[in-house]
């Protein structure tokens, strides 16, 4: 099945139905990246994930490195994350920093500022679904700069690591 068959809103993003296939291995397909693309200003997290999308709704398996993640940001879509490994960190419209441990779903409102990180301590694996108005990744809030979130085993950003390198004019 050819992945650019049908349009979608996520580029690289898988087509559900189409040519009759309704089954996916999560962990068999190629992942594309859920944060913006790298050096890009929308780049705002490393985070890579395998994206299916149906008629109204997308789903995603994202992976997210220790001490990894993605700077504030925002889209129109609501977003709801089940951990199924590790343990994710999320920030939502300024409410003190969350524990989302595996087993747990934590959920973003559309046009909510949110973050998300994964502890330093291990990888992160995530199930993202979240309805199709918008692609996958969203914009961050700050766009002078591009990269993503970094984290020390300490829990403090690292400096130098922030890769919040400025556009060139």
């Amino acid at each position: 099945m050819s992945r650019k068959a049908r349009t979608t809103k996520t580029v690289g993003a898988y087509s559900a139905g189409y040519g009759g296939k309704y089954v996916f291995n999560l962990y068999a397909l190629k992942r594309v990246p859920a944060g913006g693309k790298a050096g890009d200003v929308d780049h705002y997290a490393n985070t890579r994930a395998v994206v299916i999308e149906g008629k109204w709704i997308q789903i995603g398996l994202a992976f997210e490195k220790a001490g990894c993640g993605a700077r504030p940001h925002t889209h129109p879509n609501e977003q709801f994350n089940f951990v199924l490994k590790g343990t994710l960190m999320a920030d939502i419209a300024g409410k003190k920093t969350m524990k989302v441990p595996a087993g747990s779903v934590v959920y973003f409102p559309a046009n909510v500022v949110h973050r998300t990180y994964a502890t330093p301590e291990e990888d992160v694996i995530f199930y993202v679904v979240k309805d199709l108005s918008h692609g996958i990744a969203g914009r961050p809030v700050d766009r002078s700069g591009s990269g993503a979130h970094y984290v020390s085993n300490r829990g403090a950003a690292k400096a130098g690591r922030e890769h919040l390198s400025r556009r060139k004019n």
